[in-house]
């Protein structure tokens, strides 16, 4: 893979989440994926890259107060036990199967960014404990998405903005961390050379981020989410026919 391609990779995810406020992991490990990395080694280089950009979100919300002490440790104790067994079944397990279900899995958060950027809540109101876990399994499998589901669920559930997008994000400083460890330990150091020209893309991408979720208004914000949404959409449906066709 070229690594002027995993930087742009960094750069365009870290610009849509700074903007939106979502979807790093999901943008991230969809544009990887699409130059031939594999799903273990996108996961892994998305989620080290994480713990430097969300461990300094974290301790901002912290310092703020726009952390619920309560919610952190019911979203971050579940999330980071499921998402270590998430981080290890992928780098560990090379069956077709799991591919087919990264595929469907970030197929669906395209879809549920189209549904919200026209003002509909598709997921239902779910104990904290419950999509704690949920949210780090399928983060740790997919690459991404740990905000798109915890985030979303949680304000659908019309729960106080500052305080769920403050605990969701420190929680997500611990799920990271706790999947960069177990790639670590299962894939060595294999992914270190795609890892800093993404981390070096996001950090340049990131002040330009929040410039936009600034600037732009809602009507522009919502244009944002749609094009993320079919990005999603159309790059994982082509995958996924490809996934199926091999497995016939």
């Amino acid at each position: 893979m070229n690594l002027a391609l995993s930087a742009l990779a960094g750069f365009l995810a870290e610009l849509i989440d700074g903007t939106l406020g979502m979807a790093f992991g999901v943008t991230a490990s969809t544009l990887l994926q699409a130059t031939g990395l594999s799903p273990a080694i996108t996961s892994a280089t998305v989620h080290t890259a994480e713990i430097f950009i969300i461990g300094t979100n974290g301790i901002s919300h912290l310092k703020l107060g726009n952390v619920d002490k309560q919610l952190l440790l019911r979203l971050a104790l579940p999330g980071t036990a499921t998402a270590m067994l998430g981080a290890y079944l992928l780098s560990t397990l090379h069956a077709t199967w799991i591919a087919l279900i990264i595929q469907s899995y970030l197929l669906t958060t395209g879809l549920i960014l189209l549904l919200r950027a026209f003002g509909l809540r598709p997921l239902p109101r779910i104990n904290p404990t419950i999509i704690g876990a949920i949210g780090g399994f399928l983060d740790a499998i997919g690459g991404g998405g740990w905000g798109t589901i915890v985030t979303g669920t949680l304000l659908a559930a019309d729960n106080d903005p500052r305080t769920t997008v403050g605990s969701v994000n420190t929680a997500k400083f611990f799920v990271a961390t706790s999947e960069s460890l177990v790639f670590l330990a299962t894939l060595k150091i294999s992914y270190i050379s795609y890892l800093l020209p993404f981390i070096i893309g996001g950090l340049i991408a990131a002040p330009i981020g929040a410039w936009l979720c600034k600037t732009l208004n809602k009507k522009q914000q919502r244009k944002l989410y749609i094009l993320v949404g079919f990005l999603l959409i159309t790059t994982n449906t082509a995958k996924l026919l490809t996934e199926l066709i091999k497995s016939i």
